[in-house]
């Protein structure tokens, strides 16, 4: 069996952006399917794909480490990376198809048939005051979602911010997780994203006023590549903290995997390096007791990645989704995404479990954005 071809899919998804999926055609008619949204410039990830199709146009698809070291380029960044594990993801599908059995089995087989989620309700929300994350996030706990997270500090993107005082930048933030904890109630685990608007004092003040919140996290405080500051942050409050969800590769991961900087690490199928490294950053996490909690913004394919994999870690804790971006994304697969009480339930189908709704993506594909921005560059 050989790669005749990798076939990107660009969907409209809303005003956040677009999903990219990937197609690795083979001659004998499997066709693997993968993720590769969110590489920061769609165009850059798509000239990217094309590049390393024709690296690998003809080779087995089944030689997944040997594709994946021929391409993968330590120094390069999230668009590589992202092209990438998206080509990864798809292999990996193509190998289940091929065996006839799903990735978890190839994995080394499931600890478990589900995998509880969190409702990001953060790329739902336009209204952004207390109120309109408050209604979202109770949205989402109607629909069975037990845990759900906000990025509630808007007004800290400028780094001449007022960080102390009454006047302090992120005292309104503070208001949005407050309103948001009353409207979800006790029981329901409320997570913050801080997208490393902080420095350490700043976060460390901030986990302090929020002690009486009781959050399940404290993500990202600080700049992941701050990492005595994130360690510092860490040490000095009650909360447990989380990071490297923008971290590539088994190197990229390195320090977290070997100082205690954060409680919580959040690889992403999509930038990592795909199904394979993610594995293996995983099982490293378990020489210094971190649990695992994958980064996953993302469409339904990313999330059936990231679910095949943890369903085989001890370690693993809880699982990003993208609520409320478009109403049509269950379907945009099938079988479709099967989600009760909070939790993914994964499917029976060999590799991946999911192809694409050819409807659904027809009604929503978008225009290829290479041609909505001529500045494309040559990655290799």
């Amino acid at each position: 069996m050989r790669i005749t071809e990798i076939e990107p899919i660009v969907v409209r998804v809303n005003h956040r952006g677009d999903w990219v999926f990937v197609h690795v055609h083979t001659d004998e008619g499997i066709t693997g399917l993968g993720e590769a949204s969110h590489s920061g410039n769609d165009a850059l990830c798509l000239s990217a794909i094309e590049q390393m199709a024709a690296r690998i146009r003809g080779r087995s698809p089944l030689q997944i480490e040997a594709i994946w070291q021929s391409l993968n380029n330590k120094s390069a960044g999230r668009v590589e990376h992202t092209a990438l594990s998206g080509i990864e993801q798809a292999l990996w599908d193509v190998l289940g198809q091929f065996l006839g059995t799903p990735i978890r089995t190839l994995l080394g087989g499931a600890v478990r048939d589900r995998i509880r989620l969190y409702a990001n309700i953060n790329r739902h929300v336009q209204e952004r005051s207390p109120e309109g994350f408050a209604r979202a996030a109770a949205q989402a706990v109607a629909q069975g979602f037990t845990a759900v997270k906000l990025a509630p500090f808007d007004e800290l993107r400028n780094p001449d911010h007022i960080r102390t005082g009454p006047k302090a930048a992120w005292r309104t933030g503070v208001e949005r997780v407050r309103a948001v904890r009353q409207a979800v109630g006790q029981e329901v685990e409320v997570l913050i994203d801080c997208h490393g608007r902080m420095e350490a004092s700043e976060a460390i003040a901030v986990a302090r006023e929020l002690e009486d919140v009781n959050l399940f996290w404290y993500e990202e405080p600080v700049p992941h590549l701050y990492l005595d500051e994130l360690a510092r942050v860490t040490a000095n409050v009650s909360v447990p903290t989380a990071s490297a969800e923008s971290v590539y590769g088994m190197e990229g991961f390195r320090p977290f995997l070997t100082r205690h900087i954060v409680d919580v690490i959040m690889p992403d199928v999509k930038h990592c390096g795909g199904l394979g490294e993610m594995k293996r950053i995983a099982g490293a996490a378990r020489m210094s007791r971190l649990l695992v909690a994958p980064h996953n913004p993302s469409g339904p394919v990313a999330a059936a990645a990231s679910a095949q994999a943890m369903s085989t870690e001890r370690d693993f804790l809880i699982l990003e989704y993208a609520w409320g971006e478009a109403d049509w994304r269950a379907k945009l697969i099938e079988p479709a995404e099967r989600i009760e009480g909070g939790y993914l339930f994964l499917p029976d189908g060999p590799g991946l479990g999911h192809r694409l709704n050819k409807d659904i993506v027809a009604a929503h594909r978008a225009t290829d954005p290479r041609q909505r921005d001529a500045a494309t560059l040559k990655i290799f």
